[in-house]
């Protein structure tokens, strides 16, 4: 299976998080007006959005996929560059104990 082919079980939890989340920014409210959905709808899609978040990390770990869920900046680089520091300039000299008993 390629990484653009997804099992079916996949593409259902995308489509649920995708619908799940247009529902949320649809019936977004200004705060202090009241909102179009009861507590206990908001409440059931965040436990749905969590449950769909957990197994799609879950089936990515089977697979041996990195996942690729992380928040990024938009300015983030994609790529990590790794710097090496000179650390001999910022080493002190030891000075030889110089007590007597």
């Amino acid at each position: 299976m390629s990484d653009t082919e997804y099992s079916k079980e996949e593409r259902i939890l995308q489509m649920m998080r995708k619908t799940l989340t247009d529902i949320a920014k649809d019936t977004y409210t200004e705060p202090g007006l009241k909102h179009p959905l009861s507590e206990r709808t908001i409440l059931n899609i965040r436990e749905c959005l969590q449950l769909i978040t957990a197994r799609e990390a879950e089936l990515a770990q089977e697979a041996g996929k990195p996942s690729r869920m992380r928040p990024r900046y938009a300015d983030e680089p994609r790529s990590s560059v790794v710097v090496k520091l000179d650390t001999t300039l910022t080493k002190k000299k030891s000075k030889p104990d110089t007590d007597t008993d």
